[in-house]
């Protein structure tokens, strides 16, 4: 069995990845599992810049295939804001209803059809050999009014795939994985990675 190391803290990314590959003869470890207590910073300008960053620094510790994502929400509105620094959106300490309420606020006065969006994610793949690949997808929608649901994490409770009713944070984790931006890179990998 294939043993690839997530490159992340963040146990809902965890959790995902782990469902994703759950059915393919791979074992997802996160750090934790891997015996690494590190937050590697996310100093690039892009989310594969961020990406590559993080499966780099896993890489050097450990020398075996890795996995890192980078994602976030770009509101066309914001002018591509908040993009990569979602996380940080609202402030090192801010929660997700923080950085939820603080789209809702700047977005107050924008029209539904300008409040187009996306998620976007860049998945580097470093292999046993050092080699390194990447994936990129999207998932484009708008941003919605207020928080819906109680499924998903980050900005999926105002996000609507495609102008759906329902929020990201709405759908099944199956339907989430089918569409989102992390999904279907994640996909592409998982096609790569199995051919």
């Amino acid at each position: 069995m294939k043993e690839i190391i997530l490159a992340t803290n963040n146990q809902n990314k965890v959790r995902e990845m782990k469902q994703k590959l759950s059915s393919f003869d791979i074992k997802v470890l996160s750090l934790k599992e891997a015996g690494i207590d590190v937050d590697v910073e996310e100093t690039g300008e892009t989310f594969k810049e961020n990406a590559e960053i993080k499966a780099d620094a896993i890489y050097e510790m450990l020398k075996k295939p890795v996995i890192a994502d980078d994602s976030g929400l770009c509101i066309d509105a914001l002018d591509g804001a908040p993009g990569v620094h979602s996380h940080r959106f609202a402030g090192e300490e801010a929660t997700d209803a923080d950085r939820i309420n603080l789209v809702l606020e700047k977005l107050k006065d924008v029209p539904k059809e300008k409040r187009t969006a996306r998620f976007k994610c860049c998945v580097c793949y470093i292999d046993e050999n050092g080699e390194k690949h990447f994936f990129e997808e999207k998932a484009e929608g708008i941003i919605g009014y207020e928080p819906k649901g109680t499924n998903g994490f980050g900005f999926d409770p105002i996000f609507h795939y495609e102008g759906d009713n329902r929020s990201f944070a709405e759908y099944s984790p199956e339907e989430k994985n089918a569409v989102s931006h992390r999904g279907k890179a994640v996909a592409r990998f998982i096609e790569f990675i199995t051919k």
